[in-house]
C-alpha cells in the first residue's frame, strides 16, 4: 500500500480560505492525472468533550460557547437546553422560551449575513476565476458598496438582538439551566423595532440575489460539486421548519422519509459516528443505512428540503419557489445552499418581527426548577446545521460525559464528496491555477463550515501548493 501511494502525484491546498477555521485539501493523482483520492482534512484538535468533564453543570452553557466566536449562541442554547433537562424542566416559561428564540434568530441572522456577504459573495459577484486581488470582501466593498454596507448592517442588527437577549454580543450569559436571567425591556424592544423594516428589505434583496444566481446558472450548478444525498434536521410536530426545537427527521435524495419525529434523547439509536485516521473530525451516519450509504447533509439546504412548510409568509413563498426548481423533490445542488441560507435569513427577520410584538418578552417569570436528572440531550439548528449536545452529570453536580456532534461534523462526508466531484471535473494535473484551487474552495464554502470552533487565524493566511510527478520530481509550485 505504501509503495503504491508513493507513485501518486500529490496536490495540497493548505489552508482552505474564506471559511471559519483551518483545514486543507489533498488530492492524489495517478500517472494519467486521474484523481485517485480527494480528502478534506480538519487539522485542528478540539478537546471540549474531554475538558468539560469535571465542571459543574451550571457552568456548561457559558463554557461551551467558547467553541466558536462565530456561532457561540448555538452552543450556549444547546447546552442550556440540555441543562434544562438536568434540572428537571421540560417546558420553560413563555418569557424564557421566547427570549431564547429571539436570541437564536438573531444569531442565525448575523451568521448567515456574515457568510453570504463577506465569504461567498465574491465568488458570486466576480466569478470563480476572477483576479484574487478583487475576489474578496475588499473587492466587494469597492465595486458593490451598497451590498457591502447591507451585509455589515444586517450582521450588526443580529448582534444587537443577541446583546439584548444574552447580555453581550459574543459569549453572553442570557440562558441558564431552567430559563433565562433577563427579559426584554420596552426600550430595548423599541430600539430593535425601529430598524426592522430596513432589515427586511435588505434581506429580501439578498434572497433575490442568491435565487437569481442559482436559477441563471442552474444547468451548470446542478453538476458542480453536487450529488444525491440524505438530509437531516429537526422539524416541528406538524412538519414545519423550527430552528430552536423539534424532533429529528431524515429523508433520502428522493424525499422518502428514513425516519421521522424521533425524540431528541433517542438520537443515539439512529446516529453513529465513524473515526478516520486522517482527520480530527468524525464522520456521522444513519445507523440503519451504514457508514457507506448513511452519511447525510445538514444546514440550510437540508432544512428547506426536510421541512413540509415554513410558518412565516415571505420565507414560505421563497421555499415554494426553491422546491419548484426540482419539482418538489429534495434539492441536491450544493451551491443551492446559498439560496436556502437566504430563505432562512428572511425567516429569521420575520420571526424577530413576530416576537418583538409579543408582550411575553416583558414577563417576569424567568426560571423554573424540577426534579434533578442525571442525563439530558438537546438539539438546536445552528446556522450550519443540526447541533447535538449530550451530557451526563453525577451526584456532585459535575459533568462526567459530554458528546457534541457539531453541524460541520455531519457535513464532513458531503464536503469530501464535493471536493472529489470538483477535482474530477476541473483538475487537469499539468498546471496548477489559482482558479482551479478556488473551484475546490467554492464547493467547501457552500457548506459554510466552521472547521475549528476554537481557533481562528490572525492576519494573512499563507497557501503553498506543490505538484510532484510519480518519481517525486517537482513539476509546479504556487504560493499566495
Amino acid at each position: 500500500m505504501a509503495q503504491s501511494i508513493e507513485k501518486l502525484n500529490r496536490i495540497a491546498i493548505e489552508p482552505v480560505t474564506r471559511v471559519e477555521g483551518h483545514g486543507k485539501v489533498t488530492l492524489l493523482l495517478d500517472d494519467r492525472n486521474h484523481v485517485r483520492q480527494a480528502r478534506f482534512h480538519i487539522v485542528e484538535f478540539r478537546g471540549f468533550e474531554r475538558f468539560i468533564q469535571g465542571r459543574p453543570y451550571w457552568e456548561v452553557p457559558v463554557i461551551v460557547q467558547r467553541l466558536c466566536g462565530i456561532c457561540p449562541v448555538s452552543h450556549h442554547l444547546a447546552a442550556a437546553k440540555a441543562m434544562d433537562g438536568i434540572v428537571g424542566v421540560d417546558q420553560l416559561t413563555p418569557t424564557a422560551e421566547k427570549m431564547r428564540r429571539l436570541m437564536h434568530y438573531g444569531q442565525i441572522l448575523q451568521s448567515h449575513a456574515l457568510h453570504f456577504f463577506h465569504l461567498c459573495s465574491p465568488d458570486i459577484l466576480f466569478g470563480f476565476d476572477a483576479d484574487p486581488q478583487i475576489r474578496n470582501v475588499i473587492g466587494v466593498a469597492a465595486k458593490h458598496k451598497d451590498l457591502a454596507v447591507q451585509g455589515v448592517m444586517l450582521r450588526k442588527y443580529g448582534q444587537e438582538v443577541i446583546k439584548r437577549t444574552a447580555g453581550k454580543k459574543i459569549h453572553g450569559t442570557g440562558a441558564i439551566p431552567g430559563g433565562i436571567n433577563k427579559n426584554l425591556s420596552i426600550t430595548e424592544r423599541d430600539e430593535l423595532l425601529k430598524d426592522l423594516a430596513q432589515m427586511k428589505e435588505w434581506g429580501l434583496g439578498a434572497l433575490k440575489l442568491a435565487k437569481d444566481y442559482t436559477v441563471e446558472h442552474l444547468d451548470w450548478l446542478a453538476d458542480f460539486g453536487s450529488f444525491p444525498s440524505n438530509h437531516l434536521s429537526i422539524v416541528r410536530e406538524d412538519g414545519a421548519m423550527d430552528l430552536y426545537h423539534g424532533r429529528l427527521r431524515a429523508i433520502d435524495a428522493e424525499g422518502n422519509k428514513i425516519f421521522d419525529q424521533v425524540a431528541v434523547p433517542r438520537y443515539i439509536d439512529y446516529i453513529a459516528e465513524e473515526v478516520r485516521p486522517w482527520s480530527y473530525m468524525k464522520f456521522p451516519f444513519i445507523k440503519s443505512l451504514g457508514a457507506e450509504k448513511g452519511w447525510y447533509r445538514v444546514g440550510p439546504l437540508a432544512r428547506v428540503n426536510t421541512a413540509d412548510f415554513i410558518d412565516t409568509p415571505l420565507a414560505e413563498e421563497a421555499r415554494r419557489e426553491f422546491m419548484a426548481v426540482t419539482d418538489g423533490k429534495p434539492n441536491n445542488i450544493t451551491m443551492a445552499y446559498h439560496w436556502a441560507r437566504m430563505i432562512e435569513l428572511v425567516h429569521c427577520i420575520e420571526k424577530i418581527d413576530e416576537l418583538l410584538h409579543d408582550g411575553d418578552l416583558q414577563g417576569e417569570d424567568l426560571v423554573l426548577k424540577g426534579e434533578r436528572r442525571p442525563e439530558a440531550v438537546a438539539i438546536v439548528e445552528a446556522p450550519r446545521g443540526t447541533l447535538f449536545h449530550h451530557y451526563k452529570v453525577d451526584e456532585n453536580d459535575q459533568v462526567v460525559m459530554a458528546n457534541l456532534i457539531v453541524s460541520t461534523t455531519s457535513n464532513n462526508e458531503p464536503m469530501n464528496q464535493a471536493v472529489r466531484k470538483v477535482a474530477d471535473q476541473y483538475l487537469d494535473g499539468h498546471q496548477i491555477t489559482e482558479g482551479l484551487l478556488n473551484h475546490i474552495e467554492v464547493a467547501i464554502r457552500a457548506y459554510d463550515p466552521c472547521l475549528s470552533c476554537a481557533t481562528h487565524a490572525l492576519g494573512r493566511m499563507p497557501l503553498l501548493v506543490q505538484l510532484f510527478d510519480s518519481r517525486g520530481n517537482l513539476l509546479d509550485r504556487k504560493t499566495r
